[in-house]
């Protein structure tokens, strides 16, 4: 199952990105044997200042065709590691080829793409920056494949 991060807003070099290029650096090693991956992050960048709509336009046209959608959003479902994991490999159980994990921008995401969404996710009742979540996001990836290896990263 690929996996497709698609974010608002351009990454550049920076300790976030470090971080996000080991952790799916890591989850694309670990996530092959499983079927997992590879990871594509997608970036999307409102030159125009259309607000959300605008962005949400953007992840549309970014989306690969017949994807499952998880939007990442503070009124997502808040899940343990080993229950995000579970999840994953359900989706990838049941043939899903593309698994799109959007990340909004400043704003978040748009009522009409969140609406559409086949899961809603949250990393907690906080409101975290962009760039943090996609960090958070990419550690979970290669947490989610590491307990599904049965590996020792996740200690419960």
């Amino acid at each position: 199952m690929r996996v497709h991060i698609c974010a608002v807003g351009r990454l550049r070099a920076s300790p976030e990105k470090d971080l996000i290029d080991d952790y799916l650096t890591r989850f694309d090693r670990t996530g092959r044997a499983l079927g997992l991956g590879p990871v594509q992050v997608i970036e999307v960048e409102d030159k125009k200042g259309g607000g959300m709509a605008a962005e949400a336009a953007l992840l549309e046209k970014a989306l690969p065709s017949g994807a499952l959608l998880c939007v990442l959003d503070e009124r997502g479902k808040v899940e343990t590691s080993p229950d995000f994991a579970s999840r994953l490999g359900g989706w990838r159980e049941m043939g899903r080829s593309d698994i799109a994990f959007v990340i909004g921008g400043a704003d978040g995401i748009d009522k009409s793409l969140r609406g559409r969404a086949d899961h809603a996710l949250s990393f907690g009742k906080m409101v975290w920056p962009h760039m943090l979540v996609r960090v958070m996001l990419a550690e979970q990836l290669y947490r989610a494949a590491s307990i599904l290896a049965g590996g020792p990263y996740h200690r419960t």
